[in-house]
């Protein structure tokens, strides 16, 4: 019998689920056998998920879950350095060079444990399965135009937390943007996917134009002096192997409108980041950070954007996964045989 263990997250200001109790009530009509940790901070309640079929476990006890459990999160597991023995399923963010990914991998490697990773659950074609992209743009491009209606004011962004729902999202954003004429006109690259659709949403949203480039746009290779001529810049393309420098080192002093960046992808730490002027992520606390003075430049690399609309997220997210997770009595196959092939590459460069 398939067990699937799904862990409370445990990451600060993080309030989604990749299942919902109507998906658990599925995959126990399938014969799953589901274990769900309490949550105090988890948007969807506990009680729905037991009435559903789930056991309830306390949180962060899934270190003693059996060892056939598939264990079940978003976010990262704690770093504290502890061999992995289980099969999990997350966002590992291993695959890129990241330091803490390697680390990770190396404590699969320890505990003989393997990673599903979330962002390479691909169908035969490449393609995502499951992806929190369209909410990640959203929210990515209601921060980084707050930070530019807070810049106008001589000062950076201030701190966020989770909106309630979209609704409440836009009727704060509207009041920070009252009284801004002109409004800024936004770039928008990698306008055509899950990121790029959310952004351009939320944008159009607010009455902002759109200069909206994908492939076909930036296939040069760059330069791109466009960018520097609009006042806000969305990078909603992921970091990898040849992606294009969209904002180099030397935009910080370049003759430039740009004034804010939101790095929506949000990858500094990648070799392959398309955005030069910053080393770091941003957090909740302090969305943007300065990366020049005069004239200034902000950056908004927030990584858990879909967080701050956990409600909207999780129903969307939750929706494109579960036909898959209903396929783990057949993790050989398809996406998860996918996945797991990956991770063996990656593990075996991680380790010799």
């Amino acid at each position: 019998m398939t067990h699937l263990w799904i862990r409370a997250e445990t990451r600060p200001n993080e309030e989604r689920v990749g299942i919902t109790p109507e998906g658990v009530a599925r995959l126990v009509a399938r014969g799953t056998q589901v274990t769900l940790e309490d949550s105090p901070t988890r948007i969807l309640p506990t009680a729905p998920y037991a009435e559903a079929g789930a056991t309830i476990v306390p949180e962060a006890s899934w270190p003693g879950a059996p060892e056939d459990a598939l264990v079940f999160g978003l976010k990262e597991l704690p770093d504290d350095g502890t061999a992995l023995r289980h099969r999990h399923i997350l966002f590992g963010h291993a695959y890129k060079g990241q330091p803490d990914g390697q680390r990770l991998l190396k404590r699969f490697a320890e505990g003989g444990g393997t990673l599903y990773d979330l962002e390479y659950l691909l169908d035969e074609n490449g393609r995502r399965v499951a992806a929190f992209g369209y909410w990640a743009g959203y929210a990515g491009a209601a921060v980084s135009l707050l930070a530019w209606a807070t810049q106008r004011q001589g000062a950076l962004c201030p701190p966020v937390s989770a909106w309630p729902d979209e609704a409440a999202l836009q009727r704060d954003l509207r009041a920070a943007l009252q009284g801004a004429s002109p409004l800024p006109r936004a770039i928008v690259i990698g306008a055509l996917g899950r990121v790029g659709s959310g952004a351009r949403d939320l944008c159009a949203a607010m009455g902002v134009t759109t200069t909206d480039w994908d492939m076909a746009e930036t296939a040069s290779g760059g330069p791109f002096p466009e960018v520097l001529e609009h006042e806000v810049f969305l990078n909603c393309i992921l970091a990898q192997p040849g992606c294009p420098v969209f904002v180099p080192a030397g935009a910080r002093g370049a003759d430039r409108r740009l004034s804010v960046i939101g790095d929506i992808a949000c990858d500094p730490t990648s070799a392959f980041s398309p955005i030069k002027v910053y080393d770091r992520a941003t957090s909740w606390e302090e969305p943007a950070l300065r990366a020049h003075e005069d004239p200034p430049l902000d950056v908004m690399a927030i990584d858990n954007l879909p967080s701050l609309l956990p409600r909207e997220s999780s129903l969307d997210f939750a929706a494109q996964l579960l036909p898959h997770l209903e396929t783990l009595d057949r993790l050989d196959q398809g996406v998860w045989g996918r996945a797991k092939a990956l991770f063996d590459t990656h593990l075996k460069e991680a380790t010799t």
